[in-house]
């Protein structure tokens, strides 16, 4: 979920192969190698794994653990296709992204056997920059009011409702953009469907970004409290909208959000990482140890 407007801002790399192999041991690695000879993996930068070591695809930032890679591995696929590329939204599934990323589906063909996409997040803003634009919008916010809601107020209306004596958002921008993204996902979905009737698509949702408690981020992240559970509602809704969105066209649903809480940007051991990462990952992404757990969560759900 990151432009490559920003692969400057990544840290420097180091290796993370010990980690990513942890989702290349017990019951969930030991697929079949020819149940799923033909793979492609679609998505943004939560797929690519943006900042993991090693990267290539240039702009893409496609790191060579990230989760279709480690998967790949898993499974023993002989034709593996990674066109995840950072910054992607929905319409890039059809259109090209820029000169070195043509639309995603064209990786899709008649014999592709199992297709894995993670895609939406970037939806949430309005500009190249994705889901960078709310991030940037909710750290600005944070200065303002460090026990608050800014960043929600800048998102949606607030009154004061009489009858609950208390605060409600009305009008709220990044759930309508979740709504709106669920019918073109889905449509995509179909296209896929189509290119490769024969496929199993798993959808892939995205992992724990925000600590189920807002106050254990006070002081390690620069966003408001109130903030910090706002945005992770919005992860919920994210979900929710990609869960309803696989059900209703025929794809597979993969939670990655339950098998990684406790390893939030707040949290001491971090599978994603904060506004200044302490493991190779780009802000606010999955490092090698959250690549692998969404990688885990892809073979259990194949097995």
């Amino acid at each position: 979920m990151l432009s490559s407007t920003l692969k400057r801002s990544s840290v420097l790399l180091g290796t993370a192969a010990l980690l990513a192999a942890s989702a290349l041991t017990g019951p969930a690695g030991a697929q079949s190698a020819s149940a799923y000879p033909q793979y492609t993996a679609l998505g943004d930068s939560y797929a690519a794994g943006a900042g993991v070591p090693n990267s290539s695809g240039g702009a893409c930032m496609r790191s060579d653990h990230n989760y279709g890679s480690l998967v790949a591995t898993g499974l023993g696929v002989a034709n593996y296709r990674d066109v995840t590329c950072s910054g992607a939204k929905t319409a890039h599934l059809s259109a090209a992204q820029g000169d070195d990323a043509p639309a995603q589906l064209n990786a899709v063909t008649a014999d592709t056997d199992l297709v894995t996409l993670t895609m939406g997040g970037n939806d949430l803003g309005t500009s190249v920059l994705g889901v960078v634009d709310v991030i940037g919008a909710c750290l600005v916010a944070g200065v303002t009011d460090w026990l608050g809601e800014p960043c929600h107020d800048v998102y949606a209306d607030r009154r004061f409702d009489v009858g609950t004596w208390s605060w409600v958002w009305e009008n709220d921008q990044l759930i309508a953009r979740i709504n709106a993204t669920g019918p073109q996902l889905g449509a995509e979905i179909q296209k896929i469907k189509a290119r490769a009737p024969g496929a199993k698509v798993l959808l892939v949702g995205y992992p724990s970004v925000f600590p189920d408690n807002e106050w254990t981020c006070f002081g390690k992240q620069p966003l408001a409290v109130g903030d910090v559970a706002y945005l992770r509602g919005i992860i919920v809704r994210l979900n929710t909208m990609l869960a309803t969105t696989a059900a209703a066209n025929g794809a597979a649903y993969v939670d990655t959000l339950t098998p990684t809480k406790g390893h939030d940007i707040c949290s001491d051991q971090r599978w994603v990482e904060g506004l200044i990462p302490g493991s190779p990952a780009v802000p606010f992404h999955p490092n090698a140890a959250g690549e692998s757990a969404m990688a885990n969560a892809v073979l259990t759900a194949l097995q």
